[in-house]
């Protein structure tokens, strides 16, 4: 993947590629607690670095929901969704409803090329729900 980007490959991004693949929506810190699993010796200016170079790649995807953390995934090109938990944090992908990217067609695009779309449902998760029973 590095490669195909253009990327040098490194161990920290090697590590932080890895840890975002395995821990989808994690925030910086735990992604930077995955890689020192890995890397001890990584510094936390090592990981965001390697971060911000694999998201101006393409190789990973930024997500902030509303009064959160940034947070980090590797399942790019397709244009989902996300669920947030209003309780929890907890995040989960949400394909598109209907079709192939129907949120692109905007109702009015104000002459803009619309390539992307961002949208973010809230609720509150099972185990939350059940908790709160």
């Amino acid at each position: 993947m590095l490669r195909g980007a253009a990327l040098r490959i490194t161990r920290p991004r090697v590590a932080v590629l890895t840890a975002v693949h395995t821990h989808p929506h994690a925030d910086t810190e735990s992604i930077i607690d995955a890689v020192r699993e890995e890397l001890p010796e990584v510094s936390h200016q090592a990981v965001y670095d390697s971060l911000h170079t694999l998201t101006d790649a393409g190789l990973v995807r930024s997500i902030k929901p509303a009064g959160s953390l940034a947070r980090y995934e590797t399942r790019i090109g397709d244009n989902h969704h996300h669920v947030v938990c209003r309780s929890c944090g907890r995040i989960a992908d949400v394909d598109c409803a209907v079709g192939h990217a129907p949120c692109l067609a905007a109702s009015v695009d104000h002459g803009f090329s619309i390539d992307e779309a961002e949208v973010i449902y809230w609720g509150t998760c099972p185990d939350c729900s059940a908790s709160n029973s």
